[in-house]
Order: structure tokens, then sequence, then C-alpha cells
């Protein structure tokens, strides 16, 4: 049985159904005793409050520091922010350069000077953090230096990134090297002889891999054998993800060195966004110009300021300059990022509509997720969003709630609040039953998610590299203002448009979308594209 419905009538069906939600959880408010708690000013409400409502309100803190983020209207001293803090019994950590500055202080000097409660809660998960129920304003002493707070919270909730395996009785057994450079058009790269020789390739990732898995994909396959470099200590953990994007990568470009990032610390305790700036610093001063990889779900952009951000923007943008590409996945809840998971849950409503915070930050190249047809050889037959709707599984893609539009998708026609940063940037294949073979465990399965796009799309990013250095160029660097020159007009057609399917929030279709971006990569032309764009400039046409 089967049904066609217009892109605007499907969006308009989803946007309904996420209204009727709303108005049901109205309905059981209304009907409920009324809350005779006065809202409090600034009372942060959506993902932030449903995270507090479903924990356990222990009292003012008693943890030895709280600390919040502020951004800063320039790189000079903040004197009116240090000034004031002192005078408060609070103290500020800033760098020269940065745009930001952590405040830390004792819960109740914090809690003092901002006007705002200051708690410890218990999750649901027995996790105890600290946390304020409002936004705290800026403090008029301090307007001339600090633009935006951050939220004085000591816990982000994160997705653990678990890839999606599916086992080998399914068409095809999954694409295999030699079929996923045919599906994208990457094989007269590689058979020219550009193997990513040069490049290097961070996998930041929660769980490490087996040398033996990787061992039998690379002899599996007739590809050279590799062993990783580790940035930090190997994790414990082996959910299959860094696995997965290591051969994934290896597939594509065989000559790249990888490297794993232990990104754990990064959701240990509070300022995780602090820790995540201070992982890219020290994976920029280790490894300058290297292509990055993220799947891993930092929070979603409702939980967060841009303040918040800062340290972690400011750190990506140096990297860039210095001729890094980062890839981060998009996510794999169908655009429902904002869910709460573990840490609460809800009736869906319109508050689980997000991003990936991380993701979202304009000067990351975010990746979608297809579903893939292709012949028997791997040749590309056609793509559709990826979307599994009876599984809550599926591309993430959306607008941001953080970031502004930058330049390069101010042309873009795309029927969404304006002025807002859009995701994803481009997409590849996600979908686990026509997705890529890997071998885990010391098995051949079959790995999906918008996390196996993203190390895919790094791993033709150091094929691009390779390709670039020998003809007279450079390594790519911020890749987005050139996808979006190139998607304009080029000599080649570098994307194939994904026009089919949908996420939970909107559906794929001629263009530019907020499902699968500009489409899928034709990599031989976006190659041949940015060579030309480099030699004369962009915007030369």
């Amino acid at each position: 049985m089967g049904s066609i419905r217009t892109r605007s009538a499907s969006r308009a069906t989803r946007i309904s159904l996420l209204a009727v939600a709303a108005a049901l959880v109205g309905l059981v408010h209304s009907v409920s005793p009324p809350d005779r708690t006065p809202a409090l000013p600034g009372a942060i409400s959506g993902p932030y409050a449903s995270l507090l409502s479903a924990s356990t309100d222990l009292g003012p803190s008693s943890a030895t520091a709280v600390q919040l983020v502020a951004g800063l209207r320039d790189e000079s001293r903040p004197d009116a922010l240090i000034g004031w803090a002192q005078q408060h019994g609070l103290s500020v950590r800033w760098r020269p350069g940065d745009h930001w500055a952590a405040v830390t202080g004792a819960p109740p000097a914090v809690a003092l000077a901002f006007a705002v409660p200051v708690h410890d809660f218990r999750g649901r998960t027995g996790r105890v953090f600290y946390a304020s129920p409002q936004q705290p304003a800026v403090p008029a002493p301090i307007v001339g230096d600090v633009t935006e707070l951050g939220r004085i919270l000591g816990y982000v909730p994160h997705h653990e990134s678990v890839p999606v395996i599916v086992p080998l009785d399914v068409p095809d057994q999954g694409l295999g090297p030699a079929a996923l450079l045919r599906t994208y058009n990457a094989a007269p790269l590689r058979e020219s002889g550009y193997t990513g020789q040069g490049s290097t390739v961070l996998v930041f990732a929660f769980d490490g891999f087996d040398q033996e898995d990787l061992d039998m994909f690379a002899s599996s396959f007739d590809l050279p054998k590799f062993t990783p470099e580790l940035l930090g200590d190997m994790p414990s953990q082996r959910s299959g993800e860094a696995t997965m994007d290591l051969e994934a990568i290896h597939a594509v470009a065989p000559d790249a060195k990888t490297v794993l990032v232990n990104a754990r610390g990064t959701v240990s305790g509070d300022a995780t966004y602090q820790k995540i700036g201070a992982l890219m610093e020290e994976a920029d001063r280790r490894y300058p110009g290297a292509i990055w990889s993220f799947s891993i779900g930092w929070g979603c952009d409702k939980i967060a300021t841009a303040a918040d951000l800062v340290p972690a923007r400011s750190a990506l943008r140096a990297a860039l300059r210095r001729g890094t590409t980062a890839f981060n996945a998009s996510g794999d809840l169908a655009g429902l990022e904002c869910k709460g998971g573990h840490n609460w849950s809800s009736p869906p409503s319109p508050d689980d509509v997000g991003l990936d915070s991380v993701a979202s930050v304009p000067e990351m190249t975010d990746v979608g997720g297809t579903t893939l047809s292709t012949d028997a050889d791997g040749r590309w037959l056609a793509e559709q969003s990826w979307f599994a709707p009876a599984i809550s599984h599926g591309t993430g893609g959306g607008v941001s709630n953080l970031f502004e539009r930058p330049p390069w998708q101010s042309e873009l026609r795309v029927a969404a609040p304006p002025g807002r940063r859009l995701t994803p940037d481009i997409a590849a294949v996600a979908d686990p039953y026509t997705g890529v073979r890997i071998v885990f465990r010391r098995q051949h399965v079959m790995g999906g998610g918008t996390s196996l796009a993203a190390p895919i799309w790094a791993g033709m990013t150091a094929l691009i590299n390779d390709y670039l250095r020998r003809n007279g160029g450079g390594p790519i660097g911020e890749l987005n203002p050139l996808l979006y020159e190139i998607a304009q007009g080029a000599r080649l057609p570098a994307f194939r448009d994904v026009t089919l399917g949908g996420n939970a929030v909107d559906d794929a279709g001629p263009g530019y979308d907020l499902v699968t971006g500009l489409g899928t990569p034709d990599l031989d032309h976006l190659a041949r594209d940015i060579l030309a764009l480099q030699k004369c400039g962009v915007g030369c046409g």
C-alpha cells in the first residue's frame, strides 16, 4: 500500500502532529492541579527545563566551585569583568586573544553575583550536577565587556555514539571499499594513484578499537594494514563506533594516517564545551592541517547558549585557518536531537526538534545521511534521505537555535526562520541496510548512521587533498564556503541532488534542503572544481 504526498503537504502533516502533541500536553497541564509556584524571572524552558524537572532537586549546591562562560565583545583584556568578579569573590580565567572567559566561584557567591539560584540535582542515571533554572543576565557593570553568558550547568546531556550495525543477511551484503569508491565516483582518483598520502585523519570518539578487527578488514579487502595513532589513552569501551569510522576512512584513503582521539574526558564533570575546545587545540597542535571526523552527540542546541559554544567554535576556527577540514555527523534522531533519552522523557512536542550543538556551528561541515541504491558493482543508481520512523532513526537536520546564517548560505531559498544557520551541508550513505561493510569483533557486518557518513566524507577529503597537492593546489581547510560556491555553478556538477524522502521535521526536495543539504558527492568532479577555485579564486566562475 503506497501513497503520494507533496513536499509541502507531508511537512505540514509532521508539523501538525507535533502541534497536536503539544496541545495534548497543554491539555494535561490544564486539568492538573495548578502550580502555585510563580515563574522565575529568566526561567529556562524547553529541554533544559525537562532535564531539571526529571531530576531531583537536592537544594543549594554544595559543589566546591561552579562556573559559566562569558562571551566577550573583542579580544582585549576584559578589565571590567575581572574587577567586577573580584568584588563579588569570583575569579576569571582568560587568555590573550580569546573571545571568551570562564567565571568561577563558590555556589553562594555565583548565585548572589548573578541573582539566580544554584542548586544540585540528581539525574535519572544517578549523576549529581549543579544547575540554575534561570538564565543569568549580564550585569550592568560588565556590559561593555560581555555580550552573553552561558548556562550555569554542570552537566551536558550527550548521546553515546553507537553505530547502527546489522548482519550480512541483507541484499548485497553491504558496500566494500571498491564499491564505495564507485558509488561516489571516487574510483577515478584512486585509479590515478591518489590514495590520501600526506593527509592525517583524526577520529574523535568515546570508544576504542581492537587491532585484530582492523587487520582482518585490511586483509579481507586487499588494503595495506594500518595501526592508528592515539591522542590520549585507548578508551576501554568497544561499541564499534571508532572501529567503523577508522575502517570507513581506510577504505577510501588507505594511505592516509589515522589517529584516534579519546574524547571521553569532555563529558566528565562540568565545562564540557571548554574541554572540547581544549581538545581541539591539542589536536591542532599535534596534527596541524589534519582532517577531523566527529560522530559524537554533545548535547542539543536548546540546552546551551551561543556563549557556551565560543570555546569550541574559536578552537575550530583557528584550526581551519591552519588547513584543517572538520566533519560532524548530523545525528541519527531524524531531526529530534533534543529528545531526552536516558536523561528525561516526554510526549512528542516541538521542544524535541533541534540540532546537535557542535554540529550546528557554522564552520563545521555537517553531514546528513541517505538510503542508497546501487547496481551489483556499486555503481550509483539513486538515493533518498534516510528515515526509519518505526524506530525513530534517520538523518538529522534543521535550523540552528544558536547561530546566525553564515554568508555562504545567504542565497539559499528555504522555508525556514530567516537569518539562522541551516543544516546539514552535505550527505552520504547512512542507512545500515544499504551501508558499508566493516569488520567488528572479528565478524563482517554492515555499519550505518550519520556517524558513518561523516568519516566517509573525511576519507574522501583525504583523497581530494592528495589530488590538490600533486596538481598545484593546497589542502582544502574550511570546506563550507567552497561547497556552496560550487553548488551555485561550477564547470563540473559535483553533487547528486537528493529529492526523495524526509525526516521528522522536513522533506528532501530540489536544491538545498534541511534533510540532506546540497546532496551527495561526485568526488572526481568535486576535486576538479575545488582545484579550479583554488587557482582562480572563489567567485571567479
